[in-house]
């Protein structure tokens, strides 16, 4: 557009016939760049704002970057006010010292620019020209896409306007030298718009440098989520492998916990951490906070599970039948919450009471099967089948504690003990042992039977497990070698009643 105007200008001074009217055109002109460089001031303000609020949260990353933004603005001011002044004095030149920028009066005036411009004490054409081009060299430095580059230095043209018929000497003689004033300021406010949008230019690279109002990423990583870190045999193992984008010199703020109750994580760095105390599987959810961003919320879970470790041979793997509880059982995955591993079992059933399982098989069964399966990745799956051998519940043997001589607690199950170790004992316990179980069983009555002087046979009854006083009377009272019978002991092992017990005892 300028080199048109340039043409226009040079073939109507070859006419010698330059109109009020296109002066008045051109004064029109002028007004409409000066308002466009207003415009687009503002816009290059706001821009510069933006890259100083970043660099106020971010300094690490937006400061080198910042720096460069200021000195754009600096020189892009610097050479805009310098031809803000040429155009003053030009028109103070056609007009006087009290001239108006807005109401040109000799817009008709050859010689105002030739004399400010051309100067032979000090060509100001010549200082223009270096100045603009010094500032187009500084301005596609700060610009790294080359198109845009070559658009910035296409803007400021100082190339000589060549056309066939034309002998143009050079720039300065071709903008300035016998120029009506208003074409001068009209050029020189070009130059000016030009400069506004060149700087414009120059701050949005800048800015989208460091992707100011946007959440920018300086490194880039790759890692692997695994659906899941623990995987059974034959469970295929998944993971997405991606690449993530971080921000190295900048940590969002992290909030944990559910929606509208969330609490900052003070001192985040990229990694959360929280103790684990409790096995069960918890859930890991909030938000991160970017300034000037929505919030980004998420929800994942995750599971603890105890440190535990279980060795069992393979001769043990007998169960009881009925309501045992050394029938307890253990189960376990490695990697896995024991809210997720669950069991069955054929001949009987797997109880839970207290968070432990109980294996109950049924009673006569010979084998029981326990099954298990593991919640792995969201997907259950089968882990094993476990066989055990079952055994009927033994029956209770009874027994009296008592001291011997040396003061060591004995079990007296029959045979022959001393008077003094019978009134010492407090009375009748029992046990089911038979090497592998030791289960305590509640007396809940037993008959003490002896014969009298006249060879009658007698009864004492004890409603529990202790002597009764008329027993203990009995016992006083007997003689060396002679014998009773405890019989008809009814014991309850967990609530299972048991045939009566007989045994004998013979005192010496």
């Amino acid at each position: 557009m300028i080199n048109l105007m340039y043409l226009v200008f040079i073939a109507m001074m070859a006419m010698n016939d330059t109109s009020s009217e296109v002066l008045s055109g051109f004064e029109l002109v002028e007004k409409s760049l000066r308002e466009s460089a207003a415009t687009a001031a503002d816009r290059n303000r706001k821009t510069l704002e933006e890259l100083e609020a970043a660099n106020r949260v971010n300094p690490t990353k937006v400061g080198e970057w910042y720096k460069k933004g200021v000195e754009v603005k600096k020189q892009s001011d610097e050479l805009f006010e310098y031809i803000q002044q040429l155009k003053l004095r030009i028109i103070r030149q056609a007009d006087g010292k009290d001239a108006n920028v807005d109401q040109l009066q000799h817009k008709e005036d050859l010689d105002a620019a030739s004399e400010i411009m051309l100067s032979p004490m000090g060509s100001e054409a010549a200082k223009l020209k270096k100045r603009l081009e010094a500032y187009r060299a500084a301005m596609s430095r700060m610009v790294d896409d080359p198109e845009k580059r070559a658009m910035l230095e296409r803007a400021i043209d100082t190339k000589v306007p060549g056309k066939s018929g034309l002998n143009l000497r050079s720039w300065e003689t071709a903008l300035f030298e016998n120029m009506p004033m208003a074409s001068a300021v009209t050029i020189l406010t070009k130059y000016q718009n030009d400069i506004r949008y060149v700087e414009g230019e120059a701050l949005a690279s800048i800015a989208r440098s460091v992707d100011v109002g946007d959440y920018r990423v300086n490194k880039i990583v790759a890692q692997v989520v695994p659906k899941s870190q623990i995987v059974m045999s034959g469970t295929p193992y998944e993971a997405a492998i991606v690449l993530s984008a971080i921000d190295s010199t900048q940590r969002p703020q992290l909030f944990i916990g559910p929606r509208g109750s969330e609490r900052e994580v003070v001192g985040y760095d990229g990694t959360y951490t929280v103790g684990t105390g409790a096995t069960g599987t918890f859930p890991v959810q909030g938000y991160l906070k970017v300034p000037g961003k929505d919030p980004y919320y998420f929800s994942s879970e995750y599971s603890v599970s105890a440190k535990t470790a279980t060795v069992a041979s393979a001769l043990m793997r007998v169960l009881y039948a009925g309501r045992v509880r050394e029938n307890e059982i253990e189960i376990a995955v490695p990697g896995v919450a024991s809210g997720d591993v669950t069991a069955t079992m054929t001949n009987g059933q797997i109880r839970t009471e207290n968070g432990k399982r109980y294996a109950v098989p049924n009673m006569g069964a010979r084998e029981a099967v326990i099954s298990v399966s593991a919640k792995i990745g969201g997907v259950s799956a089968k882990i094993g089948d476990f066989t055990f051998k079952v055994r009927q519940l033994p029956k209770a043997q009874p027994y009296i504690l008592y001291k011997d001589a040396n003061g060591t607690t004995r079990k007296f199950t029959g045979g022959r003990i001393s008077k003094r170790a019978l009134l010492d004992a407090v009375g009748l316990q029992s046990a089911i042992d038979d090497g592998i179980l030791d289960i305590e069983c509640r007396v809940k009555q037993f008959t003490l039977t002896y014969s009298d002087s006249m060879g009658n046979s007698l009864m004492e009854v004890s409603q529990g497990g202790s002597f009764t006083e008329r027993q203990k009377n009995y016992i006083r009272n007997l003689q060396r070698g002679k014998q009773f019978y405890i019989k008809s002991v009814s014991v309850t092992p967990e609530g299972v009643e048991q045939e009566p017990i007989v045994f004998d005892v013979i005192v010496q």
